[in-house]
């Protein structure tokens, strides 16, 4: 008992504790859910296992790290996790870190960490930022965390909506993980932005990012129009969509339109004036993104901006 209290009597051993109750999980794992090096973090798991409380798995070439299965040592964990406050916001960290980890490991998780197509769309918002810093920003769709990165540094004010409680928790480990603020919103609903979605939202916002590639199960039209309600009179809005969506006939006229020009038809079917519109090639997407405007308030288009296809 004596050698139990004192290998996890030390607050990041107490935590590892917690976090191995959760699964098999990897040093690498534990040492980012921690925020420590991998030498710190290994150095305090092998006290915890050499008192007993946990146990090395090899799989393959990795090394995992799990609760005891021994009745008497994981009878002792068991009493001293259950005094755990769930509550805590150190706990609730790590928790909230080590499940996108591991959740990121599979091939529907969202992206945690940067990609080259995130770093193109992240180019393309920060070639064509205003100057000076803005109010709000709006980011629905929270894949490419990159855009998210982007929208904090513009405005003051960061908002994003996701889809999903991985998606949530993958952008706020994010923001974290990159020191800026932004309020994660869960979407009322999985299929895009509704109107329930910009009341909480709460304000109209001098920046929309409108990422149809992280939200394609939704109506790129209908989310055009919500992205342009929650739009300041004096906003840009830009959007990320899959080229080849844009592709597809029109309903009932089976008229096809150059991608391009669809896009520009549905800019100002809502009222906007695309001010400039690139396409994109990265990790094997053909993507087009544009930078938009309430017409009202828009610029002349520079036709030199525009890069057509």
């Amino acid at each position: 008992m004596i050698a139990w209290l004192r290998a996890a009597g030390e607050p990041s051993r107490l935590r590892l504790l917690a976090l191995c109750d959760q699964g098999d999980l990897s040093v690498s794992d534990l040492a980012q859910a921690l925020g420590q090096s991998e030498p710190r973090v290994c150095r305090h798991l092998r006290i915890l296992s050499e008192a007993g409380l946990i146990e090395r798995i090899r799989n393959g070439q990795w090394v995992h790290y799990r609760l005891t299965p021994s009745a008497p040592a994981a009878s002792f964990v068991k009493g001293l996790l259950a005094q755990l406050d769930r509550g805590d916001p150190v706990f609730a960290r790590d928790m909230d870190r080590v499940l996108v980890e591991s959740e990121g490991a599979k091939d529907s998780a969202p992206r945690t960490s940067e990609s080259r197509l995130g770093r193109a769309l992240q180019g393309f918002v920060e070639t064509n930022t205003p100057a000076g810093q803005l109010d709000s920003a709006l980011v629905v769709g929270v894949e490419h965390l990159e855009l998210l990165e982007s929208a904090a540094s513009m405005a003051s004010e960061c908002t994003a909506i996701a889809h999903s409680r991985r998606a949530a928790q993958s952008a706020r480990a994010f923001a974290e993980r990159r020191g800026f603020n932004c309020r994660v919103l869960l979407a009322a609903t999985s299929d895009g932005l509704c109107e329930r979605d910009l009341v909480r939202a709460g304000q109209s916002f001098e920046v929309v990012i409108l990422d149809h590639l992280a939200t394609a199960n939704t109506e790129f039209a209908r989310l055009l129009g919500c992205g342009r309600r929650a739009l300041a009179p004096n906003g840009r809005l830009w959007l990320f969509e899959r080229y080849e969506s844009l592709e597809i006939p029109r309903a009932k006229e089976k008229i096809v339109e150059h991608p391009l020009a669809r896009l520009r038809r549905m800019l100002g079917d809502q009222s906007l004036s695309c001010e400039r519109l690139s396409p994109i090639e990265e990790d094997d997407e053909h993507v087009l993104a544009a930078v938009a405007a309430p017409a009202t308030w828009a610029a002349p288009a520079n036709k030199d901006q525009v890069r057509r296809a």
